[in-house]
């Protein structure tokens, strides 16, 4: 068995094969991504879009585990002759209030399936495993974060997913991200006749968007805070009681999130203290900082390059976000491209426009050629030996580098 294994190990995947896999799916996978975008679905809610895929999984022979790791709408499948090395390939699928599928989500989950849909026609030749897990949740809910938790990516090698954005980047940063609800209780009173006997909630919300915004000439490049107002008080001539607001703190890395967010919960509690309020301060779920493995991310850049797409490995000029890939790359060495589905400048993500991209003919385009390169990518991974070694090398380094022991 062994000698079979290592003839197995030594075969070489047609890469060709890959893509006219893809070319032949790209209807159902076009129809299932302007399907979930016709019905977007908030974070955990993603109760269609999960059922498709897996719907569509299913009727290409493939076995789908649903639920997962304790969602209701997260999923694995899973091919390959043999159980090890394993290379994840990773959809997301949920969209935004109001804005709908204005982050591409739904090319995201299109183009993982075509991937694995594409490597399940070699399935017999791969000298290893490939799975394909649906995470929900990536607006705000952090699903990878809990499949992390419930053990799903333990013995993943190798991660992988694309972003759709305006230009084709192989690594870009990945901002660390926490959340605040701050909730403020007063004292209510008639604002006309009585002012004086109340304390305003409402006053102490503002200030602390105040003194957040006074303290930013401290704050380093690349930090980032938002906040909205969600509950501005009862009446207009009530002395308000209750207000609440949010903030999103964004940072580089994770050592300056945590300075950063010292200083915004001061702010808060400041405000609270200034005003004779009482403050309620609930930490909401947040996202480390992108590890790109750059040895993984190189090799699928070549894959692009075979493809025709010309990929800039690094662009300073590209403003960052978060997401939750951020914590699946600080447990296993993962990439999390951009690929462009419009003219750079002309739109960008959680922009009405960007939705418009997301169903457009450019960006189903696309779509296939991410599930084209990723497919080449993980073969390549679960062939090459030598390129394991020297990915596990420099994500062991990035750890060293952060001091994790």
């Amino acid at each position: 068995m062994a000698d079979a294994w290592d003839r197995l190990g030594a075969m070489t995947v047609d890469r060709n094969v890959l893509d006219r896999a893809v070319d032949e799916l790209a209807p159902e996978l076009e129809a299932l991504a302007r399907r979930i975008h016709a019905h977007p679905e908030l974070a955990f809610e993603e109760h269609q879009a999960s059922a498709w895929i897996a719907e569509l999984l299913e009727q290409k022979g493939a076995s789908v585990e649903r639920p997962l790791g304790g969602l209701a709408t997260a999923f694995r499948a899973r091919i390959g002759a043999r159980p090890a090395p394993t290379v994840a390939i990773l959809a997301e699928y949920d969209a935004l209030p109001e804005i709908g599928h204005a982050c591409g989500h739904n090319l995201i989950a299109a183009g993982a399936v075509g991937a694995f849909l594409a490597l399940s026609r070699v399935a017999n030749e791969l000298p290893g495993a490939v799975v394909l897990i649906g995470t929900p949740a990536e607006e705000g809910g952090g699903g990878k974060i809990r499949l992390l938790e419930a053990g799903v990516f333990e013995g993943v090698e190798a991660a992988m997913m694309y972003h759709p954005y305006d230009r084709d980047i192989l690594a870009h940063p990945a901002l660390a991200n926490r959340r605040y609800a701050f909730t403020f209780h007063g004292v209510p009173s008639h604002a006309a006749m009585s002012p004086w006997e109340g304390r305003s909630a409402l006053t102490a919300c503002l200030e602390t968007f105040r003194l957040i915004d006074a303290q930013r000439v401290s704050m380093r490049d690349g930090v980032r805070i938002h906040g909205i107002v969600t509950d501005g008080g009862q009446a207009v001539n009530i002395i308000p009681e209750r207000a609440a607001c949010q903030f999103s703190v964004r940072a580089p890395d994770d050592a300056e999130l945590e300075r950063v967010c010292a200083i915004v919960e001061r702010c808060a509690r400041g405000a609270a203290l200034a005003c004779g309020v009482e403050l309620r301060m609930e930490i909401q779920v947040g996202y480390k900082s992108m590890r790109n493995n750059m040895t993984l991310a190189r090799r699928f850049g070549a894959a692009l390059e075979a493809l025709g797409r010309k990929p800039r490995e690094r662009d300073p000029s590209a403003g960052a976000g978060s997401t939750d890939m951020g914590d699946v790359s600080h447990a296993v060495p993962s990439i999390h491209p951009y690929l462009a589905i419009c003219d750079q400048g002309t739109t960008i993500c959680h922009e009405h426009a960007f939705a418009a991209c997301a169903r457009s003919e450019r960006g189903i385009e696309t779509m296939l050629v991410a599930a084209k390169a990723m497919a080449r990518t993980a073969v390549d991974v679960l062939e090459n030996p030598d390129l394991r070694v020297a990915m596990a090398r420099e994500f062991r380094g990035a750890e060293e580098r952060a001091g994790v022991p």
